[in-house]
């Protein structure tokens, strides 16, 4: 069917002939002239805004490590910019000089909030140490964000990292992944305050109970340097020759025990299972010094810490007693040149 449209209708038509045009144009005016109070409030409120954001700026977030020197922590932090320059904040990024300084992360702690931080990335070296601090920041205000190692407080908003009694379970499965008769772990842990490498060792504990394989379980803790690690191990093997797994459960303790196998000249005899992925690490699986690495995520800790704080500032809940795990994989010999294991072993890059 063919439409019609009707004809428009000339200014006599209207029935007080005035020009449609003109009409429109007055009737506009007339609510101009009403909304004019309104939208310069409006006007107003914009500018008021805007000035605002202007003299406020981008959130500003500490990220407060255990440490700054090593593989690990460099990727953190890798990740921790790149989420910077996506989520436009100021980040501040500090550090002890050693991984049992928990009073220099509590002065970091205290730093932090006198600056006026909106939200601190936390990675702890005492689980109760750092406590009181964490705790102090919460109550002035300042949201905190844990990455890889926990703290002992309620006022955490959200938890991020590797899930480490799992990592643990891993490290227990690499352990009895040989076709020796008998086996006998040597453990180089860390500080006993330090929660992330306790629970490893729970993990691995947990693999390890009951298999008839397993004959003894041997552990020393010693500060977190590769050097101190090494020795420990060297002494270690010293007084329990039958050890035939070596544990070090992060990177510098990981270093100090696959140097010590190396060094002794025991490849092939004592496989180091080591955490992360230093590069003499990888150097050495290839020599069979390390049997295997349980390689984690730092990139993504340090991502998502940011990006965390960041949803956190803006009012997002989370629901601080799940962990957001950034996922664990064991590295071999075997494997290592997959796509797979590439992408775990060289993150950073």
């Amino acid at each position: 069917m063919k439409s019609i449209e009707a004809a428009p209708r000339k200014p006599a038509d209207r029935p007080d002939g005035k020009d449609p045009l003109k009409r429109a144009a007055a009737a506009a005016w007339r609510c101009l002239k009403r909304c004019a109070p309104l939208l310069l409030a409006l006007a107003l409120l914009a500018l008021t805004g805007c000035a605002a954001a202007r003299k406020g700026g981008p959130y500003s977030i500490y990220l407060i490590s255990k440490s700054t020197s090593t593989e690990f922590w460099k990727s953190v932090f890798a990740g921790a910019n790149a989420a910077k320059s996506e989520y436009n904040v100021d980040l501040t990024i500090l550090g002890p000089e050693t991984e049992e300084d928990y009073e220099e992360q509590n002065a970091y702690i205290r730093q932090a909030v006198a600056a006026g931080a909106d939200a601190i990335v936390f990675s702890a070296i005492s689980y109760t140490g750092n406590a009181q601090a964490i705790d102090e920041a919460v109550a002035a205000g300042v949201r905190v964000v844990i990455i890889d190692c926990d703290v002992d407080s309620d006022g955490v908003s959200v938890r991020i990292g590797t899930d480490n009694v799992a990592a643990g379970r891993m490290t227990g499965a690499a352990a009895v992944d040989t076709a020796a008769d008998e086996i006998v772990v040597g453990i180089v842990n860390c500080f006993v305050e330090t929660r992330n490498c306790q629970e490893r060792e729970s993990g691995l504990r947990e693999a390890l109970s009951g298999n008839a394989r397993v004959k003894d379980i041997y552990v020393v803790n010693v500060p977190t340097d590769a050097q101190k690690a090494k020795l420990a191990a060297e002494q270690l093997i010293r007084e329990h020759p039958e050890i035939n797994v070596l544990v070090g459960f992060n990177e510098p303790l990981a270093v100090g025990v696959a140097e010590a196998v190396d060094e002794l000249g025991l490849s092939g005899q004592v496989r180091a299972i080591s955490f992360d992925t230093n590069m003499r690490c990888i150097e050495l699986m290839q020599t069979d010094a390390v049997g295997a690495l349980i390689v984690q995520n730092p990139y993504a800790m340090g991502y998502l810490g940011v990006e965390k704080a960041w949803q956190v500032l803006q009012g997002k809940k989370f629901d601080a007693h799940e962990l957001i795990d950034t996922a664990t994989q064991i590295v071999t010999k075997e494997n290592m040149f997959t796509m797979e294991s590439q992408k775990a072993l060289f993150s950073f890059s």
